[in-house]
């Protein structure tokens, strides 16, 4: 898996490509977000359009971005699941717990 990052203003974005299987980028992609909390980033869009598969340990560092944004009053938002992701989102009822979003736009709503 592959991942990209920047802060623009308030939000810091992510873009997930590939495999979300934990690996070592997580605690890359955890590193990423921890940066951007202490520079009181309030909130996280995750792209994850370009993500294929993700296993429990990549669902893991999902729940570990958004309960880090959430204790710090934070929020993030998934933005365009491909139809493989989504129907694992709804599986495992997590499109219950993140806001799942198509645009950068809706979040800046």
């Amino acid at each position: 898996m592959e991942f990209k990052h920047e802060i623009k203003g308030q939000i810091l974005a992510l873009r997930l490509t590939g495999d979300l299987i934990g690996e070592d980028n997580g605690a890359a992609i955890i590193e990423v977000v921890t940066d951007a909390l202490q520079k009181k980033v309030p909130i996280c869009i995750v792209d994850i359009s370009g993500l294929r598969y993700i296993n429990s340990a990549g669902i893991g560092v999902l729940i570990t971005i958004l309960t880090k944004f959430r204790n710090k009053n934070g929020e993030v938002y998934l933005m365009k699941p491909s139809e493989s992701v989504q129907k694992l989102l709804v599986i495992t009822k997590l499109n219950n717990i993140f806001h799942i979003v198509q645009s950068e736009s809706e979040v800046i709503k």
